[in-house]
């Protein structure tokens, strides 16, 4: 899996990079996903994650993870058409990406009283099943969601 990693922030040891990239392609070959897929984790402070959530969510108040899914359609939106020659197969594929606020993970470590770590790692995850499709919109939604999160995490070996 070809994973970009950002750090707005400036304010992550690479190790901590690392480990959020080891997690996403440990979750990534759980979900089977294929080699060449493409995605990006961008991390921030508050201020940059409240832009982002009043801007495309009309929420006026920072979040801890947003996740932009490029499989996801819309109806406002033109669908893609390659042209004829082209094989859809030869394009890696990009799933999307998502955002982190350092800011919020680190509040919620402390709330949740576990580490700054396992938050990141939990946000992270929870960002990847989102661009991946699985959402918690509905109680069952959210119990297959929240149910393989925790799943993956456990086999990870990132627990509370």
């Amino acid at each position: 899996m070809d994973i970009t990693m950002l750090d707005e922030t400036e304010t992550l040891q690479d190790s901590e990079m690392q480990d959020v990239e080891k997690l996403l392609d440990f979750a990534a070959d759980y979900l089977k996903l294929p080699e060449d897929t493409e995605m990006s984790v961008t991390m921030m402070d508050n201020a940059a994650i409240h832009e982002i959530n009043r801007t495309y969510r009309q929420i006026d108040r920072p979040t801890d993870v947003i996740s932009f899914a490029l499989e996801e359609e819309t109806d406002d939106e033109p669908p893609i058409i390659f042209d004829e020659e082209m094989e859809i197969s030869q394009l890696p594929r990009n799933l999307g990406d998502i955002m982190i606020s350092l800011d919020k993970a680190h509040e919620q470590a402390e709330e949740y009283g576990h580490s700054f770590h396992r938050e990141l790692g939990f946000l992270a995850l929870h960002g990847f099943l989102h661009i991946n499709g699985y959402d918690h919109m509905t109680l069952e939604d959210e119990k297959e969601m929240f149910s393989l999160q925790k799943e993956i995490l456990d086999a990870y070996g990132l627990k509370r």
